[in-house]
């Protein structure tokens, strides 16, 4: 055997392990820019004289341009390299969080929401398909950990930031996470080799994929999902700052909900692997979810932290699974990406009302338990939904040529793998 055939698995070996460390660094990156925002929003209402329905916009104009940013990655993918398109995620995100550097008008605080929503669609639109074509037998597995950096991350925002703030200006306390964005930014530049993507043509068929039931059911799945971490983190903490609590102690009560989002995140999807049906485990997450919004509605004050952590394991452990359940419809990872990027990104569009219902519910009642209350009300739905989540028939619903029986992808074939890294 010579001495490059030798050497061919461990440099594969070696870029599996810089973008693994690139997807841990990319997904802390997230979710700090919307969930430091919330135990902050009385001190930013004051400084710049904004109201709720203002404030609401820092969480839903993110969440709708990911959703957007996302239905555009497929032709992205057509024309850039996937590393191309992570190294102008990550400017974007840093770009937006520096921004907010001594920010004096709201105008400025939602542009860099903006850009930060922009550049998070980039990469929840790419990731997921090269996970799936890189980690072609691990994907619960990775998802999972992107899954947990994400909310990790979200932690870290809710918590620190409040704390930072009470030292510096508030505004300087946001712009601090464009930091580790720059960390991320110089490991892809530095380490990931990701080689630009040959000339794919698409699938016949692959158009259609917006006119199949099963990817309309998955959207609503994802939205109703995403409404809920939207309404948490935009409302949460300034529904307990509301009963006097300061801003620190809420923000706590985010980082607990984000901490039990990360072991959730990271720790159904493993327990799910054990099998294709993923089902009982999303069962499971929309249990939680329904205990946690149930506290939150019924008996606030009684337990807030543990309210908190059953919405957040159930939001994490959902948002995994959702994500590891629509990449398991197809067995090709570019077509699987492109059904991916469909369901974030009208998924994202729908949750995007999230933070503005509850807005509008907040004044038309006075409280947030009606915020909470449609939270539940979408949950039942989707628990109706995920009942036809059967991967027996994932070739049917979704028109496959052949009613192979549905896998978490097979390894791409070496030539192919050399080729291409963006796989829609």
């Amino acid at each position: 055997m010579s001495k490059g055939t030798l050497e061919r698995p461990a440099e594969a070996r070696r870029q599996q392990f810089a973008l693994l460390v690139l997807v841990i660094l990319t997904g802390l990156n997230l979710r700090p820019f919307l969930t430091a925002i919330g135990p902050l929003s009385g001190e930013i209402g004051r400084a710049l004289s904004l109201g709720m329905d203002t404030l609401a916009w820092l969480t839903l104009l993110p969440l709708w341009l990911i959703g957007i940013g996302v239905l555009f990655t497929p032709s992205l993918r057509r024309r850039a390299s996937a590393r191309q398109l992570l190294g102008l995620a990550l400017l974007l995100l840093g770009i937006g969080s520096a921004m907010r550097f001594d920010a004096q008008s709201g105008a400025l605080l939602i542009a860099s929401a903006a850009l930060c929503g922009l550049g998070s669609a980039l990469v929840q639109g790419v990731l997921p398909a090269l996970i799936k074509q890189t980690f072609a037998h691990k994907v619960p597995l990775v998802m999972g950990i992107f899954s947990a950096c994400m909310m990790g991350g979200g932690a870290l925002g809710a918590s620190l930031t409040p704390r930072l703030a009470a030292s510096l200006d508030w505004s300087r306390a946001l712009a601090l996470w464009s930091l580790p964005v720059l960390l991320a930014l110089v490991w892809l530049v530095w380490q990931v080799r990701l080689p630009r993507a040959a000339a794919v043509a698409i699938p016949d068929g692959e158009q259609r994929l917006i006119t199949l039931p099963r990817s309309w059911l998955l959207i609503v799945c994802f939205g109703i999902i995403n409404s809920g971490y939207g309404i948490v983190v935009a409302w949460l903490a300034p529904a307990y700052m509301a009963n006097g609590w300061n801003a620190a102690q809420a923000g706590e009560l985010v980082a607990w909900l984000a901490l039990a989002q990360t072991a959730s995140g990271l720790g159904l999807p493993l327990l799910a692997a054990r099998s294709l049906d993923r089902r009982p485990w999303m069962g499971l997450a929309i249990a939680m979810q329904l205990a946690g919004f149930g506290g939150l509605w019924l008996a606030p004050a009684s337990a807030p932290i543990l309210w908190c952590m059953l919405c957040g394991a159930g939001l994490g452990g959902s948002f995994s699974l959702i994500m590891v359940i629509a990449l398991d419809h197809l067995p090709d990872p570019r077509r699987a990406g492109t059904l991916s990027a469909l369901m974030q990104g009208f998924g994202f569009m729908l949750a995007a009302t999230g933070p503005w219902v509850a807005a509008r519910l907040y004044h038309l009642f006075g409280d947030f338990a009606a915020a909470w209350q449609w939270q539940l009300g979408g949950l039942l739905l989707m628990s109706l939904l995920v009942l036809r989540l059967d991967p027996r028939h994932y070739h049917r619903v979704m028109r496959l040529p052949t009613a192979s029986e549905p896998t978490i992808s097979a390894p791409l074939p070496a030539s192919s793998a050399t080729q291409s890294n963006t796989p829609a």
